[in-house]
């Protein structure tokens, strides 16, 4: 019976161990722990297929769109069209991710996931892992579209055009784990939007130049991760070689991301509203 039982405990990726072992043992365990995770929200995502479309039809679309409404007009579609390519995926994985995560609260499962085992960094990881694996696939789709039948013109390497749409995915990814932490409802979750991330699409540069911005809206541009966003993909498009400015704009997007998971971390409830 004693033995039963351990092989049972053993079998869950989410049971404790019997002693804390070593500083590697734990962090070992963690990883699984973050595996597990993110391999259950796929799953449920592959029975969700007008949740995968929203991920990976609808920013597809938004640049077909765009291609048509500047019909005839290359050098407009090339200058908006790099910018939307990022930031069309973190407005779409930033509605998913928080929408998806108020669901699993408003269930009970992240409830139940609370109570064992799991520590909320590895709860988070493994939603942003998971997450992530379709910014890559969302990223992909869009910078194959955009490139090749849109023909929008990029100076800079291809690879880093879509390391940015990636990182602008992880981004609203990020982002959408930690507003959910304060919404009740999937419909709060949904009112976050405006409050989160309209501000940075219209003050990231997309419209005017930044610094033709009023000094108190430019300040508050250069405290938007989405500016950095915008800043990089212009550079891409319009510069061949990989400078200073475009690094610093690739860390600040990795470090907004990273920034946003610790908070979402550091915000998660044990217990549902």
């Amino acid at each position: 019976m004693t033995a039963a039982r351990t092989d049972e405990s053993a079998a869950s990726p989410y049971a404790p161990t019997s002693a804390p072992g070593t500083p590697r043992a734990r962090a070992a365990a963690g990883t699984v722990r973050t595996l597990a995770t993110a391999r259950r929200v796929l799953t449920q995502l592959r029975h969700d297929p007008r949740t995968v479309a929203l991920l990976l039809v609808v920013p597809c679309l938004l640049l077909v769109l765009l291609k048509y409404v500047f019909d005839g007009r290359p050098q407009v579609f090339d200058r908006a069209g790099a910018p939307l390519l990022g930031i069309f995926p973190m407005i779409v994985m930033f509605l998913v991710t928080s929408v998806a995560t108020l669901r699993e609260r408003s269930s009970g499962t992240l409830e139940r996931l609370l109570t064992m085992p799991l520590a909320k960094s590895d709860l988070l990881l493994g939603y942003a892992l998971a997450f992530g694996a379709l910014a890559l696939l969302q990223a992909a789709a869009a910078v194959a579209l955009t490139l090749g039948p849109l023909g929008l013109h990029a100076a800079g390497p291809t690879w880093l055009l879509f390391a940015v749409a990636v990182g602008n995915g992880l981004l609203g990814t990020a982002l959408g784990l930690f507003v959910s932490a304060f919404a009740a409802t999937e419909f709060q979750a949904v009112q976050f939007l405006p409050a989160f991330v309209l501000p940075q699409f219209l003050l990231c540069g997309l419209f005017t130049p930044r610094d033709s911005m009023a000094a108190l809206l430019r300040w508050i541009s250069d405290a938007m991760p989405l500016s950095y966003a915008v800043d990089a993909m212009n550079r891409l498009t319009g510069e061949s070689g990989v400078g200073g400015m475009l690094i610093r704009d690739l860390i600040v997007i990795a470090g907004s991301a990273a920034l946003a998971l610790a908070l979402g971390a550091a915000t998660l409830r044990r217990r549902t509203a």
